[in-house]
């Protein structure tokens, strides 16, 4: 293990995506880009070194607002990366997002085939996402962007998802959004949960010991150090289904809150079972302090305040005995609501496209996404549930129920329906700025 001494995070060198929440409210914006011709490809990495916001955090006027830059396997090979480099990427990396689809339970109508194109193809090579309070800072911000692929024939855009928050500060089932968020040791940015450890920088930024004291970074040293791999997918919600499924199951309107509670492992406003089992408390989940300072073990083992299948349990079972250690699976997570919402008490799909923009930061794409998405999202084994699934984001076919644990009698929910489709997604590479800066610099 690594000693305690902490390290000192190289934050200029580090882009902002990496580590920092995303704002409250917000607007961004996913720009994705083929590089056509190398020289070009260099250029807009060039470029894009002076478009990057770092992690350092200048008293800059556009304050919360920045653009990330990250490529692709496929970028990489397009950009001219010497093949004895790229085989230092981690293998689920270089193998892509589409290909390990079964792993992650994109299956059945979630399955590659089926994605938006031209997501999980070839042709995805470079992913900028910008980020800012409002839509008229954000548009600032794409501004600066495009300067970076301005007049340069070789690089075609290809796509685009354009994000906003919802009026309401939630994400399309109503659930407030972004409330989770670990601390990383030398980031200066405080974790969300008091009561959770700082994690070590390794687990988010290569070039660092994690937790286990290893170091994780693709060679040559310049390319890989103050890196990290960002997953991003555009999840569809089915919100008419999800509204039906809570009306059906329950016997009042509160009821029906109360399910969507048990569910989610929280209040629609934030506040967590854990904290408030009886009722929602707002003032509770308005507070970034408080709503997610809490753990399980003690208070909670059995799961009868907040169930083990909930969605925020499986996600992050925080202190919980589970198999597996917990810190090894943390994760940076950000979703951005995309589409207008469903109006009020709408029960009917209306054919629109809406959901969420999911993004997950992380350096160890293995043990970190792919494991939760796996073990603890599409599977029950690890706290004792058989092969029930995330009852929000799981792989659903109708095939498994829903338990919430309550004393005499335990209630059971019937199968659930699939509420969350993969429409399309890839796992990336965000380079540091040298890092930028050297790919420009490639030579044949």
């Amino acid at each position: 293990m690594s000693g305690h001494a902490q390290v000192a995070l190289e934050l200029d060198d580090i882009q902002r995506g990496v580590l920092s929440p995303r704002p409250t409210p917000y607007a961004a914006s996913y720009l994705v880009f083929r590089i056509d011709d190398r020289a070009h490809g260099r250029e807009l990495m060039r470029r894009a070194s002076a478009v990057a916001t770092s992690a350092a955090g200048s008293p800059s006027p556009l304050g919360e607002t920045w653009v990330s830059v990250a490529v692709t396997y496929h970028g990489l090979k397009a950009l001219g990366v010497p093949h004895e480099s790229l085989g230092t990427f981690a293998w689920e990396f270089r193998q892509g997002m589409a290909a390990r689809a079964k792993a992650l339970g994109d299956v059945g109508e979630s399955r590659s085939e089926n994605w938006e194109a031209p997501l999980g193809t070839a042709d995805v090579h470079v992913v900028f996402a910008a980020v800012a309070p409002d839509a008229e800072k954000l548009e600032a911000a794409i501004d600066r962007a495009r300067t970076a692929y301005h007049r340069l024939p070789g690089i075609t855009a290809i796509w685009r998802q354009d994000c906003r928050a919802l009026p309401t500060e939630t994400e399309h089932f109503g659930y407030r959004d972004g409330v989770s968020h670990p601390a990383v040791e030398g980031s200066g940015i405080a974790g969300s949960n008091q009561l959770e450890k700082p994690l070590k920088a390794g687990e988010f930024v290569l070039g660092y010991p994690d937790e286990l004291g290893g170091v994780q970074t693709p060679r040559p040293e310049v390319l890989g150090r103050n890196g990290g791999y960002a997953v991003f997918r555009k999840l569809h919600q089915r919100v008419a289904a999800f509204r039906r499924y809570l009306k059906d199951n329950a016997t009042s309107r509160e009821d029906e809150e109360l399910l969507a509670a048990k569910i989610m492992g929280r209040w629609r406003s934030g506040a967590p079972l854990a904290l408030s089992p009886q009722h929602d408390d707002p003032a509770l989940g308005a507070d970034p302090h408080r709503r997610n300072t809490f753990l399980y073990s003690r208070d909670d083992p059995a799961g009868f305040t907040t169930p083990g299948g909930c969605h925020i349990r499986r996600a992050n079972p925080r202190d919980a005995v589970v198999a597996g250690e917990v810190r090894l699976h943390r994760m940076i997570r950000r979703g951005a609501v995309y589409g207008p919402p469903l109006a009020d008490s709408v029960m009917e799909d209306d054919g629109v496209d809406r959901g969420l923009m999911f993004s997950f930061i992380g350096a160890h794409l293995g043990r970190q996404f792919e494991f939760v998405q796996s073990e603890w999202l599409n599977d029950g084994v690890f706290f004792g549930s058989g092969n029930t699934k995330d009852p929000i984001a799981g792989a659903h076919e109708g095939d498994t129920d829903f338990i919430i644990p309550r004393r005499p009698v335990r209630r059971r929910l019937p199968p659930l329906p699939r509420f969350v489709v993969t429409r399309g997604g890839e796992y990336c590479f965000l380079p540091g700025l040298s890092a930028l800066r050297w790919l420009g610099d490639l030579q044949d």
